[in-house]
């Protein structure tokens, strides 16, 4: 079985989605040691930006590394990203993935009866880190366009993500420990 793990975040080592990314990733090999893991960080190596030569078949350079991000997506059984909230939603660099996996005929079909997801059968796991608070029920719920943006993407084709969420990261130490102790919590309750 293969686990593709995935960060956007650009803070490095300070970053929160990476540090619960690492400790998903650690939960899920401990408890299945067969695991293979392939790593992508697209923060320190960003894919450009989607356009039309980089659609799968073109045949160009950027057209062949699609297909690549695409087939290592296709083959992962276990799916784990990092996902910190920038400006309200994704960053840029974890879109620019997004963007190669999204493949009408490959991860999704239109039908007459509408879209119909084709990458039913992965377990997809999010870290979520936030610097304010934007769950439900808080004052900026309205403005979150993190969780929303990747529950829909993800249900597009066909798949239903569990998410580990640390917010508040950014309002002060006491919070930002607070909040990662509890997306800890939550990684330990991660069923194998």
């Amino acid at each position: 079985m293969k686990l593709l793990h995935i960060d956007s975040s650009i803070t490095g080592e300070h970053s929160v989605s990476r540090q619960l990314t690492a400790s998903i990733v650690s939960r899920l090999t401990t408890a299945d040691p067969g695991l293979t893991v392939v790593r992508r960080d697209v923060a320190a190596n960003p894919l450009p930006h989607l356009e039309l030569a980089s659609l799968p078949g073109d045949g160009t350079a950027a057209a062949v590394e699609s297909a690549a991000v695409l087939d290592e997506f296709l083959g992962a059984d276990v799916v784990v990203i990092g996902a910190p909230m920038y400006n309200f939603t994704v960053p840029t660099q974890l879109k620019a993935w997004l963007d190669r996996i999204l493949i009408a005929g490959k991860t999704f079909a239109y039908t007459p009866e509408g879209p119909k997801g084709l990458a039913g059968g992965k377990r997809v796991v999010i870290a979520i880190s936030r610097g304010g608070f934007y769950g439900p029920g808080s004052p900026s719920a309205a403005v979150e366009h993190l969780e929303t943006y990747l529950r829909d993407v993800f249900g597009f084709i066909g798949l239903a993500p569990e998410f580990v969420v640390a917010e508040g990261i950014a309002v002060g130490p006491e919070q930002r420990t607070a909040a990662i102790d509890d997306a800890g919590k939550s990684i330990l309750a991660l069923a194998a």
